[in-house]
């Protein structure tokens, strides 16, 4: 058994796939038409192409559930996942550069360091580097 695919829960799934492609720097790997205007809308990291997708899902739209999660999670400044990174201070500072809000800051913790953001499609992200 193997993870292919994560799920991030999008309010909207245009604006998170520009979020996720231009400001993250995710590429788009699948771009299926659903029904109601959905798509099976997947990116994947430009440094592991062959690596699991991200499924931007558009969950909090049709089940509600899915929203009353997704708001308690965010309202709690729990992130949805992470992404590890090679240096968190300097993704931190290109991601600032960029306008991306953070609510927490470069902090060590243990053998790791991490800071938190706001993905602006309904979820907080975490960038971790393992020491």
């Amino acid at each position: 058994m193997k993870v292919t695919a994560i799920s991030i829960p999008v309010l909207d799934q245009e604006k998170a796939l520009k979020f996720y492609t231009e400001i993250l720097g995710f590429l788009k790997k699948r771009d299926i038409p659903l029904d109601g205007g959905n798509r099976w809308l997947t990116l994947v990291s430009p440094e592991w192409q062959d690596g699991p997708e991200i499924l931007l899902e558009p969950a909090p739209l049709h089940f509600e559930p899915s929203k009353v999660y997704q708001n308690a999670l965010r309202e709690a400044g729990i992130p949805w996942t992470q992404f590890d990174v090679d240096n968190v201070d300097a993704e931190y500072e290109r991601l600032m550069k960029l306008g991306v809000e953070f609510s927490v800051k470069p902090t060590v913790m243990g053998t790791s360091k991490f800071a938190v953001f706001n993905d602006t499609c309904g979820n907080n992200m975490q960038i971790v580097e393992m020491r």
